[in-house]
């Protein structure tokens, strides 16, 4: 038997089922307009349970497919209607009220992660020109940095491509809520800075930041005798390498810490990754969307329910939205509660893309618009 009747047939099915998917999106047009003239809402959750449902028992053996054809044909038909009775008056004023451009050669104040030397310290130059920078142990202290006011901007890592998420990072954003307004990814490539006159025989520990420490994972295998040990920062690390009397640690930390502090530099590039790369976020309390903005950050949380997350990301494919990132996070004091952090490509300049987040922002709960900005590599 040959294959080209039955693709016959499909095609003479796909046909039918294209002309009815148009019909049921013309009726869900009208029931757009009904609702704006009889001002209901859009969201009837009852309503598509029983449609769903009512799909699946007609299916029969296929029923869990139909349930999840019919998910996404509702999802589609919830956003035209958002498309037509609008929605989203709060943050499309928040958009055109966004600064046109962050002022990267003015003598702002940044708010940067660790102290001199470190890759944060290298990120903040290049994102200001002019920036007045003063240095916080900790990301906590950033992001409070920018909530009192004692600076405009913030520098912190966000991911790593060995080491991946650093997810205290994404634990604050979705605490505070501070847009990002730029981000830059910087090469990151570790050197193994001693006292002088130490050699690597003599080494019995290394200190540096946790994610620094888990991109050299390879070197601690290879080095059995040497342990591991978490510090402040990289920089951080080779400074108190160079104060201290041991002669027996070492830091791992960029060649420009080693050489402000002093230290002999007995290993180069010995990262696991030599494609190592770290992206930095400039977080800010102002909005900044530049014509140059690239990506898009959101953050919300989802009913805990199958196919909640699939139902919001299938709009995103709707819309030929290519997603670049997702991450949950834990809602502190749920039962396994979770928020949702996604960055995807595109600018609000872009209608369709402006109307889906506007939509979103009234179906979702907990959701920020976290910034549409600028990736730039260094």
């Amino acid at each position: 038997m040959s294959l080209k009747p039955i693709r016959e047939e499909i095609d003479k099915i796909d046909e039918q089922l294209a002309e009815l998917f148009a019909k049921r999106m013309e009726c869900s047009r009208k029931v757009a307009e009904y609702k704006i003239e009889h001002g209901m809402e859009v969201v009837n959750r009852a309503r598509e349970a029983e449609v769903i449902e009512s799909a699946a028992e007609k299916a029969g053996v296929y029923g869990n497919s139909a349930r999840q054809l019919y998910s996404t044909i509702l999802e589609l038909s919830r956003a035209l209607q958002y498309d037509i009775t609008g929605g989203g008056d709060q943050l499309k004023n928040e958009i055109y009220a966004a600064e046109k451009s962050v002022p990267r050669e003015e003598r702002v104040r940044v708010a940067c992660f660790g102290v001199e030397g470190t890759y944060a310290n290298k990120a903040s130059m290049k994102a200001f020109l002019n920036g007045m920078i003063n240095f916080y142990s900790t990301f906590q202290d950033v992001f409070s940095a920018i909530c009192s006011g004692e600076a405009e901007f913030g520098i912190v890592p966000i991911e790593n491509s060995s080491a991946g998420s650093v997810t205290e990072v994404y634990d604050l954003m979705l605490k505070y809520r501070l847009y990002i307004s730029l981000a830059i990814d910087i090469p990151v490539d570790h050197v193994l800075a001693v006292k002088k006159g130490t050699h690597i025989s003599d080494i019995r520990k290394i200190y540096s930041h946790q994610q620094a420490l888990y991109q050299c994972s390879h070197f601690f295998r290879n080095y059995s005798n040497i342990a591991a040990q978490t510090y402040l920062s990289t920089a951080a690390a080779a400074k108190m390498v160079s104060e201290s009397e041991d002669m027996t640690i070492g830091a791992i930390c960029s060649e420009e810490a080693a050489e402000k502090y002093g230290l002999d530099i007995i290993m180069r590039g010995f990262q696991n990754n030599p494609n190592n790369k770290t992206r930095f976020i400039v977080i800010s309390k102002k909005l900044y969307i530049s014509d140059d903005s690239q990506k898009i950050s959101l953050c919300f949380s989802l009913p805990h329910k199958t196919g909640s997350l699939h139902s919001v990301l299938c709009r995103f494919a709707a819309n030929r939205l290519n997603l670049t990132k997702i991450e949950s996070r834990p809602i502190i004091g749920t039962d396994f509660e979770y928020m949702f952090y996604l960055d995807f490509t595109g600018n609000i300049a872009d209608k369709n893309t402006l109307k889906l987040i506007c939509a979103l922002s009234e179906e979702l709960s907990e959701f920020s618009f976290l910034g549409n900005f600028e990736e730039i590599t260094c």
